[in-house]
């Protein structure tokens, strides 16, 4: 082959694309048999300040330097020996890295028949010899300024304004040739915001995206910051992307060490932890971070995205907010987790959910008056799986709304039979989660259940944290006038462990404050325990609440509640959660022959 190119040498390894190249940058190849033409137009290009010229005079060395070079560009003659242009457009539409590429053919043979055979082989442009400089200039710039506008559809993400996986996936594979070449150690960092689908149901999609801009901005900023501060040379400055939804990845080549990746994603966590101020309010959040490391973690890109995955998953799994890199034992922990979320997936088709009842006893009569309802996995193989095991995979996989409506009916549905079996009207209280409330399906799900089961609503007691009222109050305290006007009494969950204000505290209809185990747990020996729970009862009361003991296991606790007056207890003193069949037969023993309580 014979070239003449005033830039952009030949590379053994596939090249990096530009997130936002200029006209001036991108390379024009051209295949042309006789030198003087390649020479002419060459010159007319650099007149114009297209700089990066490849000329190719030997036709069947042509498919082998584009894809070497990855011209942003194609100028072809059509008439040459070997291989003719038409041949060559062909070759060129079939390959998987070339085929949107422009081509311009520059041909003395020009009668329609070679012209519409030429356009019909994907020819962008057909200019007849010789050529015109202007005319060439003009055809270059506006088939290049298309082009531009194509590559950056197809590679930024058009949200952010980052790569796309697309994209990144390509940084990956050529920076994994460098590495095994160099025999160097590259990073690759899956990273994650926690509890984003959270802020897109209770703000908004448009808010959403309003942070996600932002996060991605922060993200250019600190990546630049680190590249400056690990002192790596300019060709390998960490490339960031954006995976999709709210996943984004930076690719470290050629860090000294792991440890310099640790410390970039430490950065990245100290960056995101400060506010976001976006459509006029503050916005919190947290990501999650893995990292997988070449060779040790995957020998390709395939592998190398699926471990730093797994890694990022560990650490959403172990509290979210964290950096984790990846290890075998992280696998083993991530493929059982994948293997009960594929099961808890068809769990209730199957009837493995059970509901098992903790009874709540009244501390002046004695008697058990109400329960409060606790979900079960009866899983075939694994037994009675907790719900702190799979209830925070359910929320990850988008399964809790379904299992929350699953509960509420199945909760009406005992409370049928055990007044029409047992002469029992017992309430029962049943965990609300946070995505019920922000989707709108509770009220719907709750008339629902009331009605096919025929159950009076003051019988149905909806728990909900702190934490979850405090999220848009206006709109929260309006849902929940909703559920009261059904009739269903509220509850508040695990009482002062959360942030409530007073001023909003008296916004929502609630009937019921649930004091947390926390503060019971000390009483009576604790002066400061049995403080907090004074004032509690004192609080509830004042706002006309029944107000209920959490996790009372002793006889001096339990009188501890009493003395201070608390309405209601629950706990293993009495008893733990129970299968609806033992919770009858316990029933029978504290109050005597089941009655209307």
């Amino acid at each position: 082959m014979s070239a003449h190119q005033t830039s952009a040498p030949l590379v053994p390894s596939e090249p990096v694309l530009p997130s936002q190249p200029t006209l001036s940058d991108v390379t024009i190849m051209m295949v042309d048999d006789e030198p003087m033409m390649t020479d002419v137009a060459q010159a007319y290009l650099e007149d114009a300040g297209y700089t990066r010229f490849v000329a190719v005079h030997e036709p069947l060395q042509a498919m082998e330097t584009a894809r070497a070079q990855r011209p942003g560009l194609i100028l072809l003659d059509l008439m040459m020996p070997e291989l003719n242009g038409f041949d060559l457009l062909r070759l060129i539409r079939l390959d998987e890295r070339l085929r949107y590429t422009p081509v311009i053919v520059l041909t003395a043979a020009s009668d329609p028949a070679s012209k519409l055979r030429a356009l019909e082989l994907g020819a962008t442009e057909f200019l007849s010899k010789p050529v015109d400089a202007s005319e060439l200039k003009i055809r270059v710039r506006n088939s290049l300024a298309f082009k531009v506008y194509q590559d950056r559809l197809a590679n930024d993400d058009p949200l952010t304004g980052l790569p796309n996986r697309r994209v990144f996936v390509e940084q990956l594979k050529a920076g994994l040739v460098r590495a095994r070449y160099s025999h160097g150690t590259l990073a690759l960092l899956h990273l994650n915001l926690d509890r984003f689908r959270q802020i897109n149901d209770t703000l908004g999609h448009g808010t959403g995206d309003l942070l996600l801009v932002a996060v991605a901005e922060r993200l250019r900023q600190t990546t630049r910051s680190t590249h400056s501060l690990l002192g790596q040379r300019l060709g390998d400055a960490p490339f960031l992307a954006r995976l999709g939804g709210d996943e984004f990845a930076l690719l470290m080549p050629d860090i000294p060490s792991p440890e310099a990746a640790s410390r970039v994603a430490r950065q990245v966590l100290d960056a995101l932890s400060r506010s976001f101020h976006v459509d006029g309010q503050d916005v919190y959040l947290t990501p999650s971070i893995g990292i997988s490391i070449f060779p040790d973690d995957g020998a390709d890109d395939a592998s190398l995205l699926r471990t730093a995955g797994v890694a990022m998953q560990h650490v959403k799994a172990s509290g979210r907010n964290g950096v984790e890199f990846y290890s075998e034992k992280i696998n083993t922990v991530s493929v059982e987790r994948l293997l009960l979320e594929t099961q808890l997936r068809g769990a209730i088709e199957r009837g493995e959910l059970v509901l098992h009842y903790q009874p709540k006893v009244d501390l002046r009569t004695g008697h058990i008056v109400g329960a409060e309802a606790l979900l079960r996995w009866q899983h075939p193989t694994l037994g009675l799986v907790a719900p702190g095991r799979f209830i925070p995979i359910a929320e990850e996989c988008g399964l809790i709304v379904e299992i929350g409506e699953w509960v509420i009916q199945r909760a009406c549905a005992q409370l049928a039979q055990w007044r029409a079996e047992h002469r029992l009207a017992v309430r029962v209280a049943v965990n609300v989660a946070r995505h019920s409330v922000v989707s709108g399906t509770l009220l719907d799900t709750t008339r629902d259940a009331l009605q096919r089961h025929r159950v009076p609503a003051r019988q149905l007691i909806l728990e909900l944290t702190e934490s979850m009222l405090m999220d848009r109050v206006e709109t929260t305290a309006a849902k929940l006038h909703a559920l009261r006007a059904l009739g269903v009494e509220l509850s508040i969950d695990d009482f002062g462990t959360g942030y409530s204000s007073m001023s909003y505290l008296k916004q929502f209809p609630v009937q019921e404050l649930k004091i947390d185990r926390s503060f019971v747990k000390g009483t009576p020996d604790d002066r400061t325990d049995t403080a907090i729970v004074r004032a509690l009862v004192v609080l509830g009361h004042s706002l006309g609440m029944r107000v209920v003991a959490e996790g009372v296991e002793t006889e001096d606790q339990r009188v501890a509640m009493q003395t201070l007056r608390c309405d209601c207890y629950q706990g293993f003193l009495c008893s733990p959660a129970l299968p609806a069949a033992d919770f009858i037969q316990k029933v029978r023993e504290v109050n005597g022959q089941p009655a209307r309580a």
